[in-house]
């Protein structure tokens, strides 16, 4: 399992507010008139503040968690999670048994690892949102790019990254006439992932156990 990926994800959990700027939800992030203007600068202006905003978040994991300890916990339930899965696949019942008994100590220890990776979110959080929902749309327009793919590979309307055919038909629709538009939030969330774990091991606060 890629810890540093789901911790990605809980940072970006301010991505998945519900809707405050009106119907088209994180596709109305952005403006008309941006003060930053043109794809290059676009590009780079938003690539900025997702590394910016690793930094933060790398920081403040830093002086909050206890890596070590961190580690070592990942270290341990990983090693019993492997042993019982060995177990159970050998149908060694008795090796079962005896780490079935460990089963309340590593939930325990599960249950500290998720506080201790969740505590920094306490002074993240705001700062996040009022980055990524006020100042990035007064800065930046709705789309960033033109990708000469569709990346909306999930099905379903509630992770689109970029403009569909549907809507770069319609006139009233921020995608009108730019079908694969890259939307301003997916660039952000897809360079803050580029840019993650590359932070996370310069500032030591990687979860990647090897």
């Amino acid at each position: 399992m890629d810890f540093n990926f789901i911790l990605l994800f809980i940072d970006a959990i301010h991505l998945q507010l519900p809707d405050i700027l009106g119907g088209e939800g994180r596709q109305a992030l952005g403006s008309d008139d941006p003060m930053v203007k043109g794809a290059i600068l676009t590009l780079f202006g938003v690539t900025a503040f997702g590394i910016v905003l690793n930094l933060f978040n790398s920081a403040v994991r830093k002086k909050m968690v206890d890596q070590v300890k961190l580690k070592r916990i990942m270290k341990e339930t990983k090693g019993w999670q492997k042993a019982r899965m060995a177990a159970m696949r050998s149908k060694d019942q008795a090796k079962i048994a005896e780490l079935g008994k460990k089963s309340s100590y590593m939930n325990k220890m599960s249950m500290e690892m998720m506080q201790m990776n969740m505590r920094p979110m306490m002074i993240t959080f705001v700062p996040l949102i009022l980055i990524f929902y006020l100042v990035l749309p007064v800065l930046f327009s709705y789309t960033v790019a033109i990708s000469p793919i569709s990346l909306n590979v999930i099905p379903g309307d509630m992770f689109q990254l970029t403009c569909t055919a549907e809507q770069a038909l319609d006139a009233e629709h921020v995608c009108f006439g730019k079908e694969n538009a890259l939307y301003l939030w997916a660039w952000y969330f897809l360079s803050s992932i580029a840019f993650s774990g590359m932070i996370m091991r310069l500032t030591k606060t990687s979860m990647d156990l090897s």
